[in-house]
């Protein structure tokens, strides 16, 4: 459901690596969705962040189901897990913080 959603936005292509799908916003990676495999639980998915701004990584510490812990100055993949089907709303937001950072050339 979430790739369908992503898919329909502008300028975005899927290719599936290792278990993912990756998508892009052209030539930039933004996201990655589990294909047959997930990194962390089969219900997590990867969002790219080169870097992330920091008013958006404070409200990305904030946030309980969004891995923040292991990088540094809100460089590179954060994991985001799904409970349920109230989280996609919010999972969504997260992709289109990725997919337009990546419009700028920042996620590579």
């Amino acid at each position: 459901m979430l790739e369908a959603e992503v898919e329909s936005w502008p300028a975005v292509t899927c290719k599936r690596m290792f278990g993912f799908r990756f998508l892009y916003r052209r030539k930039a990676v933004f996201a990655a969705l589990p294909y047959s495999r997930g990194l962390f639980t089969p219900s997590s998915i990867l969002f790219k962040f080169n870097p992330m701004p920091a008013g958006l990584f404070r409200q990305a510490q904030k946030e309980p189901r969004l891995d923040t812990g292991t990088r540094m100055s809100g460089k590179g993949w954060f994991s985001f897990e799904l409970f349920s089907d109230a989280d996609v709303r919010d999972a969504i937001w997260w992709l289109d913080q990725a997919y337009e950072r990546a419009k700028k050339g920042a996620a590579k």
